[in-house]
């Protein structure tokens, strides 16, 4: 098998333009729709004035809240340990040290990033504004505040936070020249960020476009990474 084939760095090499294109399609899309809205309408009930998923509820925040977090640190540590360790112990479970470095940075960049877009953008969470319950009105991200009602804080809701760890995880798939470990680590990350993410969205912490900003913003990341610490072809080079 040649290295183009076997190598996890190579696979994820054309995804950045694909990646930024999307993104833009989806900024676009809930800009200039009501989509958000028809969708986070699913999630509570009018009726009762109360969201389908209560967020003081202790089950549901350890499963799908602190328990995912919990989880996403573990595989940051485990990641970094195994990129910084012996060469013996990535020999053995024949692992990349470069796709390991690409994974801790993916792990603590994404979710700084989403933090830095909180606290840059002005967008309140849906359980913030007035159509459900809130004090505030409902503004699309690039949309204007009217004049005369302006909150008097900011929002702090874009990105989805919660979810960038557990998208993050994708990161995983390179971290062994496997084809199928590969699949299994976009699996892992895409399952446990819509684990996380569609949570907040229940209970009215965020709104679809959120959730998949963060997803394609990791791979974008990702990609990013992946091409610093890899810069030539990786089909004439072998991963370690």
């Amino acid at each position: 098998m040649s290295h183009r084939a076997s190598s996890p760095a190579a696979s994820l090499r054309p995804t950045l333009a694909p990646a930024l294109l999307g993104l833009a399609a989806v900024l676009a899309l809930f800009e200039f729709t009501s989509l958000d809205l028809l969708v986070q309408d699913q999630f509570f009930d009018f009726a009762r004035g109360r969201w389908i998923v209560d967020r003081d509820e202790t089950w549901g925040r350890a499963i799908f809240y602190n328990g995912p977090k919990h989880l996403v640190w573990l595989c940051a540590l485990t990641a970094l340990a195994l990129a910084a360790g012996p060469a013996a112990w990535r020999e053995r479970w024949q692992l990349s040290r470069r796709g390991l470095w690409v994974a801790v940075l993916t792990l603590t960049t994404l979710p700084a990033l989403a933090g830095l877009g909180k606290n840059l953008t002005n967008v309140f969470c849906p359980s913030e504004i007035r159509r459900y319950g809130g004090a505030v009105p409902y503004v699309a991200l690039c949309g204007a505040y009217p004049v005369d009602d302006r909150p008097t804080s900011r929002g702090h809701c874009f990105p989805a936070g919660h979810a960038s760890g557990g998208f993050a995880l994708i990161a995983l798939a390179l971290v062994r020249p496997s084809r199928r470990w590969r699949r299994g680590g976009i699996l892992v990350g895409l399952t446990l960020g819509w684990w996380m993410g569609g949570y907040q969205m229940l209970k009215g912490a965020h709104y679809l476009s959120h959730t998949l900003v963060t997803m394609l913003l990791a791979w974008v990341v990702l990609a990013m990474w992946q091409r610093v610490l890899a810069p030539r072809a990786a089909s004439v080079e072998k991963m370690p």
